[in-house]
């Protein structure tokens, strides 16, 4: 069945037009399997993009509503989220364990009750004060419906359980995407998301085995291969085994993001692209899906859509 449907959408994909760049951003189908998706622009060798915490910029501060409207609009790109779980459990969108530099707010998030939470205003990466607010993880879930996918970082005050149960309540297990940070973080996932792809650090075509072995299904693993530089072998190698593969530009200060932008060539996102990556990670998708674009290799949401 995934092959049919597989094939029915690369006959859609490449129809005359079905590869240039879109308008304005196009949906991602609620009913389009992830891995197919992947499948698909692997095939017509299309990247997507990850907007690395909603991607802020200023004035729009990152993990917000306002940020992921403004980036999903100028990109059509998925987006990574942080979650983190208020002193009463309500799970929400925050990276860092303290208040100070996101919010107006001071002292360990995981400490404050959500009405103490939602009173608070967030600050843009410039720390200047914006009219946002801290946003409640089903409140992203409902928003990124049938509009793009999300990439969970689940922090570590955060249980895997409660996260699990907001995404199947929202009926999101097709369109969201967990990062794992270890082999047993990606197993662990995988038992509470057997239907959801999970990011998880992949080194060799062996990982993949040895993930498998531990009961991970095959298509549901998305390879991170790092952020320093990229592997160009082992993406190869985790494409002949039908593997999809993330990379990061992020980072700090070195950042390869940081590189680009200092030499004002943005070339590099696709060269990344050219090397078999499926989804890069960026503090930059507006100039990655620009580049992408215009070589003709981005893949929006909608690059391989179902057939009726």
């Amino acid at each position: 069945m995934r092959k049919l449907l597989f094939a029915a959408m690369l006959l859609t994909a490449c129809s005359p037009g079905g590869n240039s760049p879109p308008e304005g951003p196009s949906p991602f189908p609620p009913f389009l399997s992830l891995p197919v998706y992947f499948d698909c622009i692997g095939e017509l060798g299309l990247t997507q993009i990850a907007a690395h915490r909603g991607g802020p910029a200023p004035g729009y501060p990152e993990n917000a509503l306002a940020t992921f409207e403004r980036t999903y609009g100028e990109t059509g790109a998925f987006l990574e989220v942080d979650v983190a779980t208020s002193a009463d459990g309500v799970l929400f969108l925050h990276h860092d364990d303290n208040l100070g530099r996101t919010t107006t707010g001071r002292g360990p998030a995981a400490e404050k009750s959500w009405d103490e939470l939602r009173a608070l205003s967030l600050k843009d990466d410039q720390g200047k004060v914006t009219a946002y607010g801290l946003t409640r993880l089903d409140e992203a879930l409902e928003w990124a419906k049938g509009k793009t996918v999300l990439e969970l970082d689940i922090k570590p005050s955060t249980d895997y359980d409660d996260v699990a149960k907001a995404v199947r309540d929202a009926g999101a297990e097709d369109w969201v995407i967990l990062i794992a940070y270890t082999e047993n973080s990606a197993i662990a996932l995988s038992k509470r998301f057997p239907d959801s792809m999970i990011s998880v650090s992949v080194n060799s075509a062996d990982d993949i085995d040895r993930l498998v072995d531990r009961g991970m299904k095959r298509e549901n693993i998305l390879a991170w291969t790092g952020i320093e530089a990229p592997n160009g072998p082992l993406s190869q190698a985790l494409q002949s085994e039908g593997i999809e593969a993330i990379f990061g530009t992020l980072g700090g200060r070195d950042s390869l993001d940081n590189q680009y932008a200092a030499s004002r060539n943005d070339e590099g996102y696709v060269d990344i692209s050219k090397l078999g990556i499926d989804l890069i990670a960026t503090d930059r998708p507006e100039a990655a899906a620009e580049a992408l674009m215009a070589a003709g290799r981005f893949a929006s949401p909608s690059a391989c859509p179902a057939s009726n």
